[in-house]
């Protein structure tokens, strides 16, 4: 009888690097989301400029996504996952220095970084931890999520300690970013001296004209449009709704919080299932019907809405992640249809908080954003329909021009 098979313990250090990246990918949006209301009567922000500052971090991430698989090609997977840090390193930095200049220009840049990590990771699973794929996707989106809960529960008490001075509590999110950039430092000088960890990301040919490509793309940018709502207004609704700034970004940090579990369980169902169709539909239920209770509904239910909320929206999360690995046949044609979901997806994702923060302003109110809400969420269950079969995009990897053959074998 042969061993059971060993992982190395190099790899578990990767692994937990890439965890501690991860956990990084997301602190912006509910740090700044807790402190709108401070930041818009600090700075003098108008409704619609707040709805910018929101939107601007997706939009960047929407805008910067196709360079990642180009400068993977070019300097490697790690070394660009450095670059990452780095970005989102400076960037929240100068969220709190500059005023509104380095408010805006910061929160830019930590978009471009998180650009670029949110296409590399599904890549970067598929690659080294195509065995563990479900697992590894769980613990990662678990990391997301888990870095925006801190993040929205943290961000407000940080700030009334130091004084009130809300752009120290926005920049104090940089220090995270350089202990994670100090661990995934020696990862990418590995990678880069030794060469150990696998060719660069080749070029892709198909994936534009395939259908099941695009019905992943609408899935992950419908999906995110929704989880940019819930991150960049969740605490100014229910502060709208009366709440304390401190009760708003506490309820907002326990429902981001509740998406580790649904995190950690989504890709394990979806991995099991025959497909990921009825799971998708019924996620997509879940975090849109809550959410608009939470607006609609009575004022005891805020916190059971909020639960089952982040329950079916980090389930979503998940499930989008999961399918780029699903979908794909190699860790290149992932990396390449993680960079269409998310440049697509996430042009499409910013118009979600830009017109909730537009409704705002027309009507003084956000029960008018609970249309948009629903319709948002009756279009990701119809993508999700369609991406969740079980089949693999026509996609191609290229070497010197080339195609290499494709795997016979269907996932999902």
């Amino acid at each position: 009888m042969s061993a059971a098979p060993t992982i190395a313990p190099g790899r578990w250090l990767m692994a937990a690097s890439l965890l501690l990246l991860a956990a990084n990918l997301r602190p912006l949006f509910p740090s700044t989301a807790v402190l709108l209301p401070d930041i818009s009567q600090g700075l003098g922000l108008s409704a619609a400029m707040a709805g910018y500052l929101t939107t601007l971090p997706v939009l960047c991430m929407g805008i910067f996504a196709p360079l990642a698989p180009r400068c993977a090609q070019r300097i490697g997977v790690e070394r660009t996952l450095l670059l990452v840090l780095l970005l989102i390193l400076i960037g929240t930095a100068l969220r709190g220095v500059l005023d509104a200049t380095g408010l805006f220009l910061g929160t830019a840049l930590g978009g471009a970084g998180i650009a670029l990590g949110n296409v590399l990771l599904p890549s970067l699973v598929k690659r080294d931890f195509s065995d563990r794929a479900a697992l590894m996707t769980g613990l990662y989106t678990m990391s997301l999520v888990g870095g925006a809960a801190l993040a929205a529960a943290t961000t407000l008490p940080l700030t009334h300690a130091l004084q009130g001075q809300w752009a120290w509590g926005l920049a104090f999110w940089s220090i995270p970013a350089l202990l994670a950039l100090l661990a995934w430092a020696p990862v990418a000088w590995k990678a880069g001296i030794r060469r150990t960890s696998g060719p660069h990301i080749l070029p892709v040919r198909g994936l534009r004209r395939d259908r099941l490509a695009w019905a992943v793309t609408l899935f992950m940018g419908l999906q995110s449009a929704l989880a940019y709502c819930v991150l960049g207004w969740m605490a100014p609704m229910l502060r709208d709704r009366g709440l304390s700034g401190t009760e708003a970004g506490l309820i907002t940090s326990v429902s981001i919080l509740l998406q580790v579990v649904s995190c950690l369980l989504a890709p394990m169902l979806a991995a099991r299932g025959r497909d990921q169709r009825s799971l998708a539909v019924w996620l997509a239920a879940i975090a849109t019907g809550a959410l608009i209770g939470m607006v609609l509904g009575p004022a005891w239910a805020v916190w059971p809405l909020a639960i089952i909320q982040g329950l079916g929206q980090g389930g979503l999360f998940a499930l989008a992640l999961m399918l780029i690995v699903l979908r794909s046949r190699d860790a290149h044609v992932a990396a390449h249809l993680s960079s269409m979901a998310q440049t697509t997806g996430y042009m499409l994702a910013a118009s979600g908080p830009l017109l909730i923060g537009v409704l705002f302003a027309w009507t003084g109110s956000f029960r008018a954003a609970t249309g948009l809400i629903g319709i948002l969420g009756l279009a990701t269950a119809l993508a999700g329909w369609y991406a969740g079969r079980n089949a693999l995009v026509q996609a191609h990897s290229v070497t010197d021009g080339a195609a290499v053959p494709a795997s016979p074998h269907a996932a999902g």
